[in-house]
């Protein structure tokens, strides 16, 4: 099981369930109450009634080391082990859940197609959850054989770059090879999960990585160029220069779940210049001697940026908040705090002007 990621560690951590006689497998697909595992004796198909919990971010996934038991009709998955990261989303429903989408992963692999206008705060919002699970992210902007000369695509690159510090930015043509090699020496070390919306060529780019057509592909509608979901399930798959990849479906909704540090990591200029506002808790809107205030107004700053920072923390505060009672309370204090100093201010406004 090594090509799909197994090591000693693993093996140690399995060492309880070895000698219970259960199997240990790697996760590759789930789907319908079911899942399909590979071991050191090939894939096996396991039900998994005793790992789907109600708490959703417990739910077995793909990417997920598992003991499942040796023989049955069927077998049963029993449990997985701890996971060493997970890549987590929030639900679009109203309920505040969280979603996981890939387990035990090293790299984030962010698809950005190049045939659409770049959306950089959606990257930053794929990049934040990438950050927080764990992985190493990697932005990867596909059909770069779209864009018209190299002047353009350095361009588009540097402005991702700037959107995306401490990340490696690709540009990649599935089509014509550029890139792939690069990018191919990136994913296969370890686990890599794939992601990005409907049209952004993940299917395509995981055929090229792999050197066959093992996923379905369609092409993008002609009239907006947005794609088709084409993979509909998690798919785990050995790359032939090493390492695994795990492709996703596209992503309409990317709700941010509990990541305060993926934001603080993606917008890490922003928040070294936060230390050295003149208040611990500036909010970075109207104080005196704020350091961010002053890097926008220079234009070392782009305004973009702030407004999506802020965009993404609030954010982040609210799904918090509606999972931690006490931060909750405090988010409450803190504003009643702020809501009596403006009231305070608009106050002794009006005093002044009569």
């Amino acid at each position: 099981m090594a090509p799909y990621g197994w090591d000693q560690a693993w093996a140690d951590e399995f060492d309880l369930y070895d000698a219970e006689g259960l199997v240990a497998g790697r996760v590759i697909r789930v789907d319908r109450g079911q899942c399909d595992v590979v071991t050191a004796d090939g894939i096996m198909r396991a039900d998994t009634a005793f790992v789907t919990p109600h708490d959703p971010l417990r739910v077995v996934c793909t990417g997920d080391w598992v003991a499942v038991e040796p023989a049955g009709n069927p077998r049963y998955v029993r449990t997985y082990l701890p996971r060493r990261t997970a890549f987590v989303r929030s639900t679009s429903s109203k309920r505040s859940e969280g979603q996981i989408l890939a387990a035990n992963v090293d790299h984030a692999v962010v698809a950005v197609s190049l045939a659409a206008e770049l959306d950089l705060g959606r990257v930053e919002r794929f990049l934040a959850l990438a950050w927080e699970s764990g992985a190493q992210p990697v932005v990867v902007l596909t059909k770069a054989d779209l864009v018209p000369d190299a002047v353009t695509l350095g361009h588009l690159v540097q402005d991702v770059e700037t959107s995306a510090p401490g990340v490696p930015v690709l540009p990649v043509s599935a089509t014509f090879g550029d890139g792939l090699d690069v990018l191919a020496a990136v994913v296969s070390g370890g686990t890599s999960v794939l992601l990005g919306q409907s049209g952004a060529g993940k299917s395509t780019l995981a055929n090229a990585l792999l050197g066959e057509e093992v996923m379905e592909v369609q092409a993008t509608r002609d009239l907006d160029g947005k794609g088709r979901h084409t993979t509909t399930t998690r798919n785990l798959l050995a790359l032939p220069g090493g390492g695994v990849l795990i492709d996703t479906p596209g992503l309409r909704g990317v709700g941010l779940w509990d990541a305060g540090t993926g934001v603080g990591q993606v917008f890490s200029e922003i928040e070294e210049l936060a230390a050295e506002c003149r208040f611990h808790d500036c909010a970075h809107i109207a104080e005196p001697g704020c350091a961010v205030l002053a890097a926008v107004e220079s234009g070392a700053l782009p305004e973009r940026r702030l407004d999506s920072y802020r965009k993404l923390f609030r954010e982040n505060q609210r799904i918090v908040a509606k999972t931690d009672a006490r931060l909750r309370a405090e988010l409450r204090r803190e504003w009643k705090r702020k809501g009596a100093e403006g009231r305070a201010a608009m106050e002794a406004k009006r005093g002044r002007q009569r």
